[in-house]
């Protein structure tokens, strides 16, 4: 029965099946997916540790920071103490402050999604979540100016020099 189970999930994931091209690509995609995870994770490490030491940030929310409060668990869990990819942070200057970063930011691509190669930068208050009371945003964890990133596999000096030019407009 389990195999049965096994089966019907691949069929539902994947279709009664790829075309070879499809096939070839998610073979690739397996066989490098522990290669660009760590890339990814330890980009998200070093930009949120410069984040975490810039004066326009109020706060940076990230488990592989030591003064995060899931930092233990992420050091427990998380394979090769590899946090995330994904986080947010706070700017200190609300809700203007994070338009004009994501309005100046050149690599990071202004998408809502996550989990690209390509690292992807939004201002959820006056994106995803704009429809939302001020109330509802920050029950969300999206207040002002609050921005979610998604580091991708690109030069983390890179990512820090855009970041921190972005921020010198805010």
């Amino acid at each position: 029965p389990l195999a049965m189970f096994n089966h019907a999930v691949g069929l539902r994931d994947l279709g009664m099946n790829q075309q070879p091209m499809n096939a070839y690509l998610t073979m690739i995609g397996m066989e490098t997916l522990p290669l660009r995870m760590r890339q990814h994770c330890e980009n998200a490490q070093k930009v949120a540790e410069f984040l975490s030491r810039h004066k326009a940030v109020k706060s940076v929310s990230y488990p592989g920071l030591p003064n995060s409060p899931y930092h233990a668990m992420a050091q427990k869990y998380m394979r090769n103490g590899w946090a995330s990819s994904l986080f947010t942070f706070d700017l200190a200057g609300g809700y203007d402050a994070g338009v004009k970063l994501v309005e100046n930011i050149k690599l990071f691509t202004h998408l809502a999604n996550i989990g690209d190669t390509r690292s992807l930068i939004i201002h959820p208050a006056s994106t995803t979540h704009a429809q939302m009371t001020d109330e509802q945003k920050a029950a969300a964890g999206c207040g002002p100016g609050v921005i979610r990133v998604s580091i991708g596999i690109e030069s983390a000096d890179d990512l820090i020099e855009d970041l921190n030019q972005a921020l010198a407009l805010t």
